[in-house]
């Protein structure tokens, strides 16, 4: 099992600090995430039905309908590569883990360009080239043109280009969403979640837009009522709510930008809109000095990366600022 972030209670006991004590920025989650209303009974006492309007606000949302609601898009990453026949995958990295991980133990042969382009993955002339977008950790962005000519001159020759798009939703402009799955890009395969900007990750809601036969070979392997029937109404609230997106998209971003300040002064940095990663050698002495001060953030070792999410009041602000204040590597 792969170590993520968001182990709160393990660090708290490694730590010997009260886990209320701790400021959490390990996961890259909104911590301001969509209010989540009193659900009727129902949804509690009955299966979940396929007619409960999800798809089709997801449909809205994204743009496309050629979609599959599953129980978080850890459901695809650990299944899809098991429905594609067996061969070499371009992966860029470093990635998250989940991906390379499962690609492999579906009996794939695994390319990690670690620091590569998109040129150089296209180059390695596999079936697959797999990424994410916006890259977690590195936060790396791909352009949207860039992604489509990939998928283009992979589908030439009989390639699928796979993206995870976790961390895109506050630049739904930059996503190929909605035309994964497609006509026009039917060897184009996007992951999408509802975990990190709806800051819903515990409804365990995410979905993939593939081909009718990728998306059937997924449900069927994935079984019936794959989602619960509360976090399918959840999702589908979460997804309407248009007005709460945008003041969210322009609330992160700020925010993001603020974050991206305070933590200039210990090295380089590149953000998303909801996490910055920052490249040090030191990533894991600052790692433990950040946990001595019940700070949690992500050290994805060996890598020299350190991942801070953002704080979700203004007293964790003043946390993180006391902390980088006293850093004297």
């Amino acid at each position: 099992m792969l170590e993520h972030g968001g182990r709160l209670r393990a660090a708290a006991l490694r730590y010997g600090i009260a886990q209320e004590a701790w400021l959490d920025l390990s996961t890259g989650i909104n911590p301001q995430g969509w209010p989540v209303p009193a659900l009727p009974a129902a949804v509690w006492q009955r299966l979940p039905e396929e007619d409960d309007g999800l798809e089709a606000a997801a449909a809205d949302y994204y743009g496309n309908a050629s979609l599959l609601p599953l129980p978080g898009s850890q459901a695809a990453i650990q299944t899809l590569p098991s429905l594609l026949p067996r061969a070499s995958v371009a992966c860029l990295g470093p990635v998250y883990n989940e991906h390379p991980q499962a690609w492999q133990r579906a009996g794939h042969r695994l390319r990690l360009l670690r620091d590569a382009p998109l040129s150089r993955a296209l180059l390695a002339a596999t079936p697959y080239v797999l990424l994410c977008n916006p890259n977690n950790p590195t936060a790396q962005p791909q352009s949207r043109p860039a992604l489509l000519a990939a998928a283009e001159e992979l589908a030439a020759r009989g390639g699928w280009l796979i993206v995870d798009e976790a961390f895109i939703d506050p630049t739904p402009e930059d996503s190929l969403a909605p035309l994964a799955g497609t006509a026009a890009a039917p060897n184009l395969i996007v992951l999408r979640s509802l975990g990190k900007f709806f800051g819903l990750a515990g409804i365990r809601v995410g979905f993939i837009f593939a081909s009718a036969q990728i998306r059937q070979q997924l449900a069927e392997r994935l079984g019936p009522w794959a989602v619960a029937g509360p976090s399918r109404a959840v999702a589908r609230l979460a997804l309407q709510d248009a007005v709460w997106q945008e003041a969210a998209r322009t609330a992160l971003q700020a925010q993001s930008a603020r974050l991206n300040a305070l933590l200039a002064p210990l090295g380089p940095t590149r953000a998303t809109a909801l996490f910055v990663t920052l490249q040090t050698e030191k990533a894991a002495a600052l790692y433990e000095f950040f946990a001595h001060r019940a700070i949690l953030t992500r050290h994805y070792a060996p890598e020299p990366l350190l991942r801070f999410g953002l704080p979700a009041d203004e007293a964790g602000w003043q946390q993180l600022a006391a902390a980088i204040a006293a850093w004297h590597p």
